[in-house]
């Protein structure tokens, strides 16, 4: 028994090792002084991080990035939990389990293939090359993480709660609106996170569906990587990945703090 627990635990470290070497190997080569991406590291600066905030593209794809990425959590998680409510309860059903379905199709379809079609439909109705368009296209990819979060947590709720408010007179907005909603607002934002996280780190729609003036930070990158590799790459993804780990840390505590209350 005791030779098994080892066991897992070493076969646990190894996956984590190789889920994380890549980070490891790169993270570090932010701080470095050389222009160029290889070790040994010269010496250790924050000049990158500092090109990263001062120089007009890098400047303008983050600024992007949170216009658009804001827009999208927004829009996603209206729609998502608005899709999750109306579908809670209606598994069973052939034609609602159909809707769910076409739901979380974007997951599972090809970028390109979505590219390609909001790009044709975009020019369509002048949303090419806008930020409403990018905002749009990051939505059809976020909402379907909404829902899914959105109805596991409705999932959760015992329905007798929404019931005793409806028996002492509440109204159905009502019972939504302080009963319903509070108790799924874990998933809520939960959801909301991801549809960020989602949208700052799309590519492939934003290259069909994005003008020059709508470059993202992701977009930024890969530019950057085809024209001219340079350490900043490396400073943009410390900022992506200490972005998701305070919000994932935020999200857990409001957790907590939920669940203790």
């Amino acid at each position: 028994m005791k030779s098994l627990t080892i066991s897992k635990v070493i076969f646990g470290s190894m996956v984590v090792f190789f889920l994380m070497a890549p980070l490891i190997a790169i993270l570090p080569l932010a701080f470095t002084n050389s222009v160029f991406l290889n070790y040994p590291i010269p010496s250790f600066s924050l000049r990158w991080f500092d090109e990263l905030f001062t120089a007009d593209a890098w400047r303008r794809s983050i600024f992007n990035s949170l216009i658009i990425g804001v827009g999208t959590t927004v829009l996603s998680t209206v729609l998502g939990t608005v899709a999750a409510l109306g579908l809670r309860g209606k598994s069973v059903s052939l034609i609602f389990g159909f809707i769910r379905t076409v739901f979380l199709l974007p997951m599972v379809v090809p970028a390109v293939v979505l590219g390609v079609g909001m790009q044709l439909m975009f020019a369509q109705y002048g949303l090419a090359n806008t930020y409403i368009g990018v905002i749009v296209a990051h939505s059809v990819l976020a909402v379907p993480f909404v829902i899914v979060n959105v109805t596991a947590s409705l999932q959760g709720i015992d329905t007798r709660l929404e019931h005793a408010a409806a028996s002492m007179g509440a109204s159905p907005p009502t019972v939504l609106r302080t009963v319903t909603l509070p108790l799924a607002m874990p998933g809520i934002v939960s959801g909301a996170v991801f549809a960020f996280a989602t949208s700052l780190d799309e590519v492939v729609l934003t290259l069909f569906v994005a003008g020059p003036n709508q470059r993202t930070l992701a977009r930024q990158m890969f530019s950057t990587i085809r024209e001219n590799i340079s350490p900043a790459i490396a400073a943009a993804a410390f900022v992506f990945i200490a972005g998701t780990v305070i919000i994932a840390a935020l999200v857990n505590l409001g957790r907590k703090r939920t669940q203790n209350a």
